[in-house]
């Protein structure tokens, strides 16, 4: 058995170290550096992002804000004109940008298996047309050209041109889009093909929310991912970024986000109108798709 005294330094010894792990404890952690966020440049382009003030709107920024946030990542938005957003990824400048993955855009830059967001053209009718149902059966652009149907559209639509005027479809043309609306309500056509997402603002606006019918036909899908510059350290979490969003649409956060926006038209016809004409938004829209 040890002596008394050196039991007793033993046990002073043992209080001086309780003490000071005590005392360590208490002392506040070292600051872990926090990691930069995630560069993403855009074009101003409502409703899927657009500035308000100090903030940025739209759904494309709040799906992807969401998911980022649920990895634990964040996210800093800058706008700038759509070939500046490319040049800019592909130098380095920016992480990285939204749109539909290309092989020219694969050459730098990586993204994820599964789109977050796909704009579908949908057919539009009248109310009441007499052959409703076999509008509904629509599945192909040929379907149309046998069906006789007839098409209203816009000048210059370079889809419309290419997919079904260049196939001997009879189509009427407005000089603006906004007008397509009126000529299909007043029966000067069968069906329009657009994007309801841009679609109900303006049928909304132009009071023929009543008198349009929109179908669940599809006729074609633009699908849109997350596109990360290959040198990125983020680079290397899109599969997890992949996962996020389909639980996103399993848990329908992913539908309340892009309702919160478009599906409102259809419910309040008092909203305002979109900030940027038809004309340009489809413009832009066409460059986010292109090379």
């Amino acid at each position: 058995m040890a002596p008394l005294h050196k039991r007793k330094y033993n046990i002073r010894g043992m209080f001086a170290v309780m003490v000071l792990a005590a005392v360590l404890l208490a002392l506040p952690s070292p600051v872990r550096s926090e990691e930069p966020p995630l560069r993403i440049d855009f074009p101003e382009f409502w409703p899927f992002f657009a500035t308000r003030g100090d903030r940025v709107e739209g759904f494309f920024h709040d799906i992807v804000t969401e998911a980022l946030a649920r990895m634990g990542i964040r996210a800093a938005w800058a706008p700038f004109p759509w070939p500046r957003c490319q040049e800019r990824v592909k130098t380095g400048q920016a992480d990285a940008m939204i749109t539909s993955p290309t092989p020219e855009r694969l050459l730098y830059a990586s993204t994820h298996a599964d789109p977050f967001y796909e704009k579908k053209l949908q057919v539009f009718t009248y109310a009441g047309h007499p052959r409703l149902q076999q509008i509904k059966s629509i599945r192909s652009i040929d379907d149309i050209r046998r069906g006789g149907f007839v098409v209203v559209t816009y000048s210059g639509n370079g889809w419309n041109d290419t997919n079904i005027r260049s196939r001997g479809i009879k189509t009427y043309e407005t000089p603006r889009l906004k007008n397509v609306w009126g000529m299909l309500a007043n029966r000067r056509g069968d069906i329009v093909i657009e994007w309801p997402g841009g679609a109900w603002p303006d049928i909304v606006e132009t009071g023929r929310e009543k008198y349009i019918v929109q179908t669940n036909v599809t006729l074609q899908t633009m699908p849109f991912h997350l596109l990360i510059r290959n040198g990125s350290p983020y680079a290397a979490r899109l599969p997890e970024f992949n996962r996020v969003i389909l639980a996103m649409k399993r848990d329908g956060s992913l539908d309340r986000i892009v309702d919160k926006y478009i599906k409102q038209y259809q419910a309040n016809p008092n909203l305002p109108p979109l900030s940027e004409p038809n004309e340009r938004r489809e413009h832009v829209l066409a460059t986010l798709l292109a090379h």
